[in-house]
């Protein structure tokens, strides 16, 4: 049986969220410059955005102390952006709903969407993004972005 998925918002409220975001935690931020979390990290680095990696190695990335889950991250977290393959959010759904970040929305990355994990932080509350690209985003609907 097929879940239906929540819409994603319009765009009038992802422009309102990439106003009022400062810190974005970054779920599966690679080291690598050349992987896809770690240009849209820089990307929204440059744009203004703290960013605050959650990476299983490591000790600092893109000059950021490391973290190795979300409810291990210090808050204020304003966003989650989430670069895992779709099979591991479940688990990574699992450590948001216990992080002391209740009210951050949750953003799942291009191809990166699990009807079971997308519905339970509906269920939750959450403002739940998916399957969509946070850089492209930004620079379609930021002011100078």
């Amino acid at each position: 049986m097929t879940r239906s998925l929540p819409a994603n918002p319009g765009d009038e409220q992802l422009k309102n969220l990439l106003q009022r975001v400062r810190r974005i935690a970054v779920v599966g931020l690679s080291p690598k410059p050349h992987r896809d979390s770690h240009r849209v990290s820089a990307y929204m680095q440059r744009a203004g955005y703290e960013i605050i990696p959650v990476y299983p190695r490591e000790d600092r990335i893109l000059g950021a102390r490391v973290f190795r889950t979300v409810s291990e991250a210090e808050p204020p977290v304003d966003l989650i952006n989430v670069f895992r393959r779709s099979e591991d959010l479940p688990e990574v759904v699992d450590d948001i709903l216990r992080a002391a970040h209740p009210d951050a929305p949750v953003w799942f990355q291009l191809d990166c969407v699990h009807e079971g994990a997308i519905a339970d932080l509906a269920r939750a509350g959450r403002t739940v993004i998916y399957d969509r690209c946070l850089m492209v985003e930004h620079a379609r609907l930021a002011p100078g972005g």
